[in-house]
């Protein structure tokens, strides 16, 4: 005789109740006005990670820390650090957690579908940040990353008129640099005086010190690199560090996306190189995941793409506004520190 995982763990919940324990002892109360399970009971959830290097991730990390604290969710971070197939294995140990549901986040399609597909079709809700599954069942969460690259790309040519030579700084196969690279080939479609003379990157720990290295050597070998594209702020760090001690601070500017108090630092710095990113509040978006997931445990369907909005963040923002870290920025770009998505009566507002 086969029993599945659920079937398996929804027994021995059973089992103890029938042991002897009141049900309120097995189960917590659910949440008041909320549908299905949600307000029946207790959920336990798992976040799975792919990325977590960088204040992006952390940021990322506490705001769903902060709404599943706020709606009452068991929360287990499970965090693979860029081993794709780990993650893979992560997916099944959240699974055998007998959890309600799973948050991917990050991670590389061909190693996720099949496990995720699996987590479906035995009863799992599963949500994904920045990660393809390729399956309809999987709410998609993003940025809105092509509007992220957009943005940015569209600062640069007003600073820098619609042709000068650029370096680009991209590694292929992570979901949302694949899209931003989407925008990145439009853009020199539609301005083809742009020229893209250098291309780099690499996702290898320390991130922003390995691309360091790696663009000091292309502005020797291309000192005509006026513009460059780093579509993540660890890239953009990375190109930054390299430019100044190239002594290049005053002849290149660098766009990009994401942002995070010590990029604010790096921007506001005299003579920055760092001239404008793109960005949503990767907190923010941490909640809407743990929303998302929530409203789908609910039996709410919310649609299989739920995408935050983003914002610009120039240098001269910063300076004028007097924007110095995260709170600042929040504070008087009320905008970029709360998303309207994802939202029902039931949810409560996390504590910020």
């Amino acid at each position: 005789m086969t029993i599945d995982r659920r079937t398996f763990l929804a027994g021995l919940a059973t089992a103890t109740v029938a042991g002897g324990l009141p049900l309120r002892a097995a189960f917590a109360e659910g949440i008041a006005g909320a549908p299905g399970i949600v307000g029946e009971r207790k959920i336990k959830i798992a976040l799975v990670r792919y990325l977590s290097t960088g204040d992006f991730f952390q940021f990322y990390l506490a705001g769903v820390t902060r709404q599943a604290e706020a709606l009452g969710f068991d929360l287990h971070v499970l965090d693979s650090r860029q081993d794709a197939a780990l993650q893979a294995e992560m997916l099944q140990q959240a699974m055998n957690l007998g959890v309600d549901g799973i948050i991917l986040q990050h991670g590389l399609t061909e190693t996720l579908k099949d496990p995720a597909a699996q987590a479906v079709e035995e009863g799992f809700k599963v949500v994904a940040f920045d990660v393809n599954c390729e399956n309809q069942a999987i709410p998609q969460i993003e940025q809105n990353d092509r509007e992220l690259a957009r943005l940015a790309l569209e600062q640069a040519i007003v600073d820098n008129g619609e042709s000068f030579k650029a370096g680009y700084v991209y590694v292929p196969g992570i979901a949302p640099l694949d899209r931003r690279d989407e925008t990145w080939q439009a853009f020199k479609k539609k301005y083809p005086g742009i020229q893209e003379v250098a291309h780099w990157g690499t996702m290898n720990n320390p991130i922003a010190n390995s691309v360091a290295d790696q663009t000091a050597a292309v502005l020797r070998a291309n000192p005509d690199i006026t513009v460059i594209f780093a579509p993540y702020d660890e890239f953009a760090k990375g190109a930054k560090t390299a430019v100044d001690e190239a002594g290049l601070s005053e002849k290149i500017k660098i766009y990009s996306a994401d942002i995070s108090t010590p990029d604010i630092s790096a921007m506001v710095e005299d003579k920055s190189a760092w001239a404008a990113s793109a960005a949503t509040s990767s907190a923010v978006v941490g909640e809407v995941c743990v929303r998302t997931l929530a409203l789908q445990l609910a039996g709410v369907d919310t649609g299989q793409q739920v995408v935050v909005p983003p914002t610009l963040i120039t240098r001269q923002m910063l300076l004028e506004k007097g924007i110095k870290n995260m709170d600042d920025l929040a504070a008087k770009l009320p905008q970029f520190s709360k998303a309207d998505v994802s939202m029902a009566p039931w949810i409560p507002e996390p504590k910020r």
